[in-house]
């Protein structure tokens, strides 16, 4: 008997094959020795279908914070709340707020100590979050790209990204903010904490 060599091209259930495989398994076993057996043969299928299906994957997401319009007292966004809300759908891998010129230290040191780092850029910062965005759609081990922000200067990076495949999440401060991302992304996440 040719054992299998390649995992499944789909993902597939365990428990569901052997369902399946039941009818067979009984009809090879008689009696006594089909109940005794019948929990034997189940296991060794298990184990056999389970070194050879590969389990399933969670997403790496790529998260890109717009630091000056998303950070602030007045609306109340922790970025452990932003962690927390992506985390439900995958990994976070790359993990950047982009802060100017004038970002305090104590809000860089803040970022560093939620696990982001942290670019700070002389210039618009809309620029390198979208250049740094845009240099993830090609990443091929980053599934999901996600922009936490207000406003809807980001919409030609989620054009692009959904273009090379990537789900697009976009984390809102407010339900009333970026209209158009919200009609553009594939998911979109209201945190509005104004606490």
């Amino acid at each position: 008997m040719n054992s299998i060599k390649k995992p499944f091209p789909y993902p597939l259930k365990i428990d569901t094959v052997l369902i399946k495989l039941s009818p067979f398994l009984f009809t090879e076993l008689a009696g006594k020795q089909r109940r005794e057996g019948l929990a034997v043969v189940f296991e060794n299928v298990r184990k056999k279908i389970g070194s050879v299906v590969k389990p399933k994957k969670e997403k790496n997401i790529a998260v890109f914070v717009d630091g000056p319009n998303i950070l602030r007292k007045e609306l109340g966004i922790d970025l452990e709340d932003v962690k927390t809300v992506l985390q439900k759908h995958g990994n976070i891998k790359i993990a950047k707020v982009f802060l100017n010129q004038f970002a305090s230290n104590k809000l860089v040191e803040a970022v560093v100590n939620q696990g982001f780092e942290s670019i700070i850029t002389v210039g618009d910062i809309d620029v390198a979050m979208a250049v740094a965005a845009t240099e993830c759609c090609f990443n091929q081990s980053i599934h999901s790209i996600a922009f936490v922000t207000r406003d809807s200067d980001f919409l030609p990076v989620i054009v692009r990204a959904k273009g090379r495949g990537k789900e697009t999440i976009v984390v809102l401060a407010e339900e009333a903010s970026a209209a158009a991302l919200k009609n553009t992304a594939d998911q979109i996440i209201v945190l509005g904490g104004k606490r």
